[in-house]
């Protein structure tokens, strides 16, 4: 076993490898709303996730609040690492969070015998970050949560990549996340065993000016490798 991947719905997921518990763009508890208020855009959750193992790292791709959620982060000891784009900064400093490393595209920092080293990712307007997270072993994978990839990266094989698998499109705006324009991409770069569908699935229920103009484009050729599809807390051993 590599590691075992968590779904835990929308962008969030909790990665059990041999010697370290991450958890990533998590949202556990509570709301989600985009400002201005939640007229423009609310998600809600139906009940609690509950974690029942002891978390070692938060991994945060975005400083936004579908990655960066207040309530859920509120949960966590103030002293646990968190690895972070600058964006997030701000946000995890006024918790109270006394251990942050903000990475920047290309920058890379260890934890716990896995190294984590950040990639471009999607322009909200800044450069938010996707990550390679490998252990000493070199098993890993790559997640970004709106189907960017960094053509600057080497070609490399990697266990799985986590990442949106549709497209979601406003008009005028076209598409904000690009699961199904990236696959491809992904495949040619990393030569994944797994594909793990993420960003759009889950239990939470949606609401709100903009959720009604939000439309949804699937991948509908054929793949070379292994399309994942998790429901909330189902989980997979790579």
């Amino acid at each position: 076993m590599s590691f075992e991947a968590t779904y835990l719905g929308s962008n969030g997921w909790f990665i059990k490898f041999k010697n370290a518990n991450l958890i990533i763009d998590p949202w556990l508890k509570g709301d989600l709303i985009f400002p201005p208020g939640e007229w423009f855009f609310k998600g809600s959750l139906e009940e609690e996730i509950l974690i029942d193992k002891e978390i070692d790292i938060i991994l945060l791709t975005q400083g936004l609040p579908d990655h960066c959620h207040v309530p859920t982060l509120e949960m966590f000891r103030r002293d646990i690492p968190i690895i972070c784009p600058k964006s997030a900064v701000e946000i995890l400093k006024k918790i109270g969070f006394s251990s942050i490393r903000v990475l920047k595209p290309t920058e890379k920092t260890n934890h716990f015998n896995l190294s984590f080293e950040a990639t471009a990712g999607a322009p909200v307007p800044q450069i938010e970050n996707g990550y390679i997270v490998k252990d000493e072993e070199d098993n890993g994978f790559y997640i970004e949560p709106h189907g960017y990839l960094d053509e600057n990266l080497n070609k490399q094989n990697l266990d799985a990549v986590i990442t949106p698998t549709k497209n979601l499109k406003l008009p005028l705006v076209g598409s904000f996340v690009k699961g199904a324009e990236v696959i491809p991409k992904l495949i040619n770069k990393f030569n994944p065993k797994f594909i793990l569908s993420s960003t759009v699935g889950g239990d939470a229920k949606y609401s709100g000016f903009l959720n009604n103009y939000i439309s949804v484009q699937e991948y509908d050729e054929e793949l070379n490798c292994n399309l994942v599809d998790l429901k909330s807390m189902q989980s997979i051993i790579i």
